[in-house]
């Protein structure tokens, strides 16, 4: 039977997996306790790391239907559970290995999906959400623009057209004259 802390744990890792939009596992091997705070304070918001145990966290993330990561919980593991954007999480975690090599991405699943540590890799080469959201909003206002000025241009010529045959018809004496094709057929 199992103690109530590690059935405590999985219920909490467990959760962890189902509200997160992500895990990202990894190796800390030779991080210090200094190290491993400031990667916390690296991710912010947009993720919590915590060290786990290899047993309890298969059985909390098989618990929430994700069994892609089995394999990646050998050794020394930790998990970033992304709650923010994927995209500036994978940064922060990315960024942190580059200046601490002790930090290994080892995989990790993005809404259901599994990636490798180079998916991760190539995530944290993305721009983030907000300025892929910006760049949509100025195209799609640059094709407002383009649309816009396509439907003017023969409106105006229309209203043109329709204010030329309107002084045309005033010139030649008003409404209640014929017009000269007509006149020539009486």
């Amino acid at each position: 039977m199992a103690s109530p802390d590690k059935v405590d744990a999985v219920d909490e890792m467990r959760e962890k997996f189902r509200t997160s939009n992500g895990a990202v596992v990894t190796a800390y091997t030779g991080l210090t306790v200094a190290q491993l705070q400031e990667l916390r304070r690296s991710l912010g918001e947009n993720a919590q790391y915590r060290v786990v145990k290899n047993t309890l966290t298969k059985i909390a993330a098989n618990e929430a239907g994700i069994n892609q990561l089995d394999d990646l919980f050998t050794g020394s593991s930790a998990v970033a559970f992304v709650t923010g954007d994927p995209v500036v999480a994978a940064k922060g975690l990315r960024d942190f290995a580059k200046d601490n090599p002790a930090l290994e991405i080892k995989g990790g699943v993005l809404d259901g999906k599994a990636l490798s540590a180079d998916e991760i890799k190539k995530l944290a080469d993305l721009e983030s959400r907000e300025v892929l959201l910006s760049k949509l909003a100025g195209a799609m206002k640059a094709k407002q623009s383009q649309a816009a000025a396509l439907f003017q241009a023969p409106l105006s010529k229309f209203i043109r057209t329709a204010e030329a045959l309107r002084q045309k018809q005033s010139e030649q004496g008003g409404a209640g004259e014929p017009a000269p094709a007509e006149a020539a057929a009486e």
